[in-house]
């Protein structure tokens, strides 16, 4: 997805954070969800950044188990090959309320693949 190249290449630059579609760096990506929600970010001021985020998250798990994306009505899943739907943009807004993570995700979406 476009979302999750342009997060790539924003946070490289802006925060100097190197994201390499691996599980291990969405470990990265909740600590950064984590700092803005600490700081007080106004959801609407963070919302392209857990867009961006959550579709980082979605192509982490597309290129780890052969998934793909989904969309209708303008949602947007991942669906891995087992057939389960996964609403990784969601569990970024999950994880800004403090109730998500999208390591853990994506260890979920992949576990068993």
């Amino acid at each position: 997805m476009r979302w999750a190249a342009d997060i790539v290449s924003t946070l490289r630059e802006g925060a100097r954070l190197r994201l390499d579609y691996s599980a291990q760096s969405l470990w990265s990506a909740d600590r950064l969800i984590g700092e803005l929600r600490r700081e007080d970010t106004p959801y609407a001021a963070a919302e392209q950044v857990l867009r961006g985020l959550g579709a980082y998250a979605g192509e982490v798990i597309v290129r780890q188990t052969g998934a793909e994306w989904w969309s209708s009505g303008g949602d947007h899943w991942v669906r891995t090959p087992d057939g389960r739907l996964w609403d990784p943009l969601d569990e970024a807004r999950r994880c800004f309320s403090g109730e998500g993570s999208l390591r853990l995700l994506c260890r979920d979406a992949t576990a068993g693949q």
